[in-house]
This record gives structure tokens, C-alpha cells and sequence, in this order.
């Protein structure tokens, strides 16, 4: 067989793949996460194994059960302290008065304004950038719209218990027989490339073993720091809380979750601002202590966490994460890293004759 044909048949096989990988995307996504789910329990199936009650070891699949039950308690405790202050928080939106939050921003506001007229030489009887933002955030803030954003949340969380019990279901065997992942991927390709698989998903294990265990430890500190700052400042409990949380999920998303963050949070602190402080001393407030608690996570965190992690240029990053965004939104742009990375290993160990990906691979 020329090589031609090799490739042409390679070629077809992976647009066959591809297709039954997108026509099943539900089913290899519950697959996909308890199998990450299995790699970061993995060292606590490990530990529990060696506990010795009576001069006998844990079974496995007691150890598999008690590290999903440890799962369960973390997203429930998550569930408990944080979900109640985010539905709180919509329906303070909700209930919000416009002409009110517009007050909150009016010397500010007013500055622009004057900034504005100066610059373009517009008089304000020609316009008002008051008047223009509350017809542009009333229909943003109506009633309906944040009604429709909670029963759209119910809906998602009806959908979230079948995934659920169905990722719970899967990580259990994957952590009772933690060949089982491995056997599925093997069993995908021909026997004479095992041994290149068997690499590649060693390579991928100890990735994403890292980069998922660093992501959590990052998040959480990162929330912690960021609450306990804003608390110091007087901020109320649930503010605080919500801000921090938010930071600590968007922070996951290199570049641009950080900025989405950041305006998220200046809006919550400067439309319900500390009793005693203004809007732009709000602002102020906010913005300098997410300024420092990024300058600790770049500089402390990230080389701690992530010193091993595989290397790319922030170039590539960024178009990746723009791409996975484009593709899969929110979910695309938080598997995006990781997802690159996973390519990057087989492309690697199946395609290392290919000057690009030499070049993309090259820091791996």
C-alpha cells in the first residue's frame, strides 16, 4: 500500500471518529470527565488501599466508593455555601431599580460625560449618556429576563442530575479498574501502535493529573484570598463570597476569564457598595485587590502549582481558547487548555514528522 493511500485511509478513519465523537458528544462527554474524575482520585484510591483494619487492605472497590463519596461531599458542601448566594444575588438584580443603580455611577458618569462633550464637541442636549445607559441596562435587568435566567437554571439542573448519576456511575468502575480507561482507548486503534499509545496516555495522565489538581488548588485559593481581602474591606458576607467564587471559576481561563471577571465584580461591588464608600472608591477598592490577588497567583501560585506543566506560547493559548470559545462557549473555553494539550501528546507520538508539529510540540 503506497503512502498515499495510508494517509487517505488514516484520513477517513479519523472523519469517522470524529463523526461518531460529535454524534455521541453527550455520551463521550460523561465518558471524558469520569475519566479525569478517575485521575485526580486515583492517589486517594491508592492511599485508601493501604489503610489495614483487622491485617486485611481495603478492598478496591471500597476505596473506589469512599473517595466518589469524598467527590459528592465536596460538591455538595460547594452547592450549599455558594448556590443560595448566587440565586440571592439574581434576585437582587431583579428588584433592582435603574435610575437608583444609575445614581450609584453618576459622578463618574458625569466626568465621561464631560470628557465626551469636550472631545466631540456634542452638547448635552444632543446627548446623554445617563439616558443612554438606562435605555440600554433596563431591558438587561427586567423582571422577565432574570425570571427566565432562574427557570433556564431549574431546567439545567434537572438535565445536571441525569449527567450526574451518569458520571458517578462511570468514574466508580474507572476507579475500580483503573485499566479499564486505558483498555477502551487501546482498543480504538490497531495493535501495532499500542506501544505509542501506551506512551500517550501516560504522558496525558501525569498532565492532566497536574493541571486538574492545580486548576481545584487554584480556584480555591484564589476564592479564599480574594473573599478574605473584600471582608477585611467591610464588604457584606454574600458579596464577598459571590465575587470571590466567580474569580476563582474564571480564573481557570487564561487571558480573558480573569477581565470577564473583573467587570462582573465591579459591577456587584459598585451597585451594592460598602455603607459609607462611593461608587469609584468601590471601584478602587475592587479593582485594587483583584490586581494584587492576580499579581499572587501569577508570581506564587502558577509556578508553584503548574512548574511542570507542558509550555505554549501565549499566542497559541489565546487563539486556542478563541476557537474552543467559538466552538463550545463557556465549556469550550474551560476545557480548551487541557483539551490542546491532549492533542498535543498524540500528535506528538503519531505525527512528529510534520514540521508544525515539531514546532507546537517542541516544549512538551
Amino acid at each position: 500500500m503506497s503512502k498515499l493511500s495510508k494517509y487517505i485511509i488514516g484520513a477517513a478513519a479519523t472523519a469517522v471518529v470524529l463523526f461518531l465523537v460529535w454524534y455521541f458528544s453527550n455520551v463521550v462527554a460523561y465518558v471524558l470527565i469520569s475519566a479525569v474524575l478517575a485521575i485526580i482520585g486515583k492517589p486517594l484510591v491508592m492511599l485508601l488501599e493501604r489503610i489495614r483494619i483487622r491485617k486485611r487492605h481495603l478492598p478496591k472497590w471500597v476505596a473506589a466508593l469512599l473517595t466518589l463519596l469524598v467527590f459528592w461531599a465536596f460538591l455538595g458542601a460547594f452547592v450549599a455555601i455558594f448556590i443560595p448566594l448566587v440565586f440571592d444575588k439574581l434576585n437582587q438584580f431583579s428588584t433592582l431599580e435603574i435610575p437608583q443603580m444609575i445614581e450609584a455611577f453618576r459622578d463618574p458618569l458625569m466626568s465621561l460625560q464631560e470628557f465626551i462633550e469636550r472631545t466631540f464637541a456634542v452638547g448635552s442636549d444632543q446627548f446623554s449618556l445617563v439616558d443612554s445607559l438606562t435605555k440600554q441596562i433596563t431591558p438587561l435587568l427586567n423582571i422577565d429576563v432574570i425570571n427566565n435566567m432562574l427557570s433556564s437554571i431549574v431546567s439545567l439542573i434537572g438535565n445536571t442530575a441525569v449527567a450526574l448519576f451518569s458520571i458517578t456511575f462511570i468514574t466508580f468502575f474507572f476507579l475500580k479498574e483503573d485499566h479499564l480507561f486505558y483498555d477502551m482507548v487501546v482498543a480504538v486503534f490497531p495493535k501495532k501502535y499500542e506501544e505509542n499509545i501506551s506512551r500517550a496516555l501516560n504522558s496525558i495522565t501525569d498532565l492532566l493529573i497536574r493541571y486538574f489538581t492545580g486548576i481545584v488548588a487554584e480556584s480555591m485559593i484564589m476564592l479564599t484570598v480574594i473573599s478574605i481581602a473584600l471582608l477585611l474591606w467591610g464588604m457584606p458576607v454574600s458579596n464577598a463570597f459571590v465575587i470571590g467564587l466567580i474569580m476563582g471559576i474564571l480564573n481557570v481561563i487564561p487571558y480573558i476569564g480573569p477581565l470577564i471577571g473583573a467587570g462582573i465584580s465591579l459591577f456587584i461591588g459598585m451597585t451594592d457598595p460598602i455603607v459609607g464608600y462611593s461608587a469609584a472608591s468601590m471601584a478602587l477598592i475592587i479593582g485594587s485587590t483583584l490586581l494584587v490577588a492576580k499579581g499572587f497567583d501569577d508570581f506564587v501560585l502558577q509556578p508553584a502549582l503548574y512548574s511542570n506543566r507542558a509550555k505554549a506560547h501565549p499566542l497559541e493559548i489565546f487563539l486556542v481558547i478563541l476557537i474552543a470559545g467559538s466552538m463550545a462557549g463557556v465549556i469550550g473555553m474551560l476545557l480548551a487548555i487541557p483539551a490542546y494539550n491532549v492533542i498535543r501528546v498524540f500528535a506528538k507520538e503519531f505525527f512528529n514528522n510534520f514540521r508544525l508539529v515539531q514546532k507546537l510540540t517542541e516544549k512538551m
